[in-house]
């Protein structure tokens, strides 16, 4: 447990939480500040700050969690689809956001923005293709680092 750390506070019960799931390894609450109603976040017990830093067996439980989650607000809400984010921002504590999506706005990137008639509006095709040699070097070098890993 990190003292300055919300998530950690909701752990050790020092905050409120309005708790989904708990085992030993992983807690799922209700996020406070939803982009759309039934968001949950999935965090593991252990403060760990970067998502990619779990061990693997954690990072799968919570990434199990969260496909169970997902087909839960699938048949509770309907939305048009069910999202999983892992951003790392906003807490340093690694989380897993799924929230249900009714909107392609509901999860995008800034990047995706543009102004259109004094109107902010997203689309994917805002963002520059990349070139196939530029794609295919960054795909070599992670296979490298993968097969370096194993």
């Amino acid at each position: 447990m990190t003292a300055n750390c919300i998530f950690c506070a909701i752990l050790s019960g020092a905050a409120p939480a309005s708790r989904v799931y708990e085992d030993e390894h992983i807690l799922a609450f209700m996020d406070t500040r939803p982009v759309r109603a039934g968001q949950v976040l999935v965090v593991p017990k252990q403060h760990i700050d970067h998502f990619c830093d779990l061990p693997d067996e954690l990072a799968t439980r919570v990434l199990l969690l969260g496909q169970r989650l997902a087909r839960a607000l699938q048949a509770e809400h309907q939305p048009a689809r069910v999202g999983m984010v892992v951003h790392g921002f906003g807490v340093p504590h690694a989380h897993l956001i799924v929230l249900p999506l009714h909107h392609a706005w509901d999860i995008t990137s800034a990047a995706n923005a543009y102004l259109d008639n004094g109107q902010i509006k997203f689309r994917w095709e805002q963002l520059p293709l990349t070139p196939r040699a530029e794609l295919e070097a960054l795909a070599g070098q992670l296979s490298a680092r993968l097969a370096g890993s194993s």
